[in-house]
């Protein structure tokens, strides 16, 4: 796909997530947004509610266009959007948490570890009968 091709693709992408946002059903009962109609090339179907009051994420223009980037060109890397968080929180929830193996001398079971001696042959701190 050349840059003419790819313009004019993302022309038309841009005039049908405009009017998804422009011909939607408002129910004010709900305070809901919903698409009036299905719109293939934004991924949504006739009746899904594009718009909500509490706790929920909206299509996203970025994401629409890298799903068809990704299906365009395999294998192509795409940089998460900063809305999701971005390399920074990608780094933190899944890199940071990996566990690392250390190599070296392996650690001793518990078998193997010498125990040492007990203070006052173990009877402990408590003087029971000092007072």
């Amino acid at each position: 796909m050349d840059n003419g091709e790819w313009r004019e693709f993302l022309e038309k992408l841009r005039k049908r997530w405009r009017s998804l946002w422009e011909d939607r059903i408002d129910d004010k009962v709900r305070a809901e947004g919903i698409s009036s109609e299905d719109y293939d090339m934004l991924f949504v179907d006739q009746g899904t509610v594009i718009v909500a009051t509490r706790n929920y994420k909206p299509p996203d223009f970025r994401d629409i266009l890298d799903r068809h980037v990704k299906d365009k060109k395999p294998g192509t890397v795409v940089v998460p959007s900063p809305v999701v968080g971005g390399w920074g929180k990608f780094i933190r929830d899944v890199v940071s948490r990996q566990k690392f193996t250390k190599r070296g001398r392996p650690v001793p079971s518990e078998s193997e570890k010498k125990r040492q001696q007990l203070k006052k042959g173990g009877r402990g701190w408590l003087h029971a009968g000092t007072r």
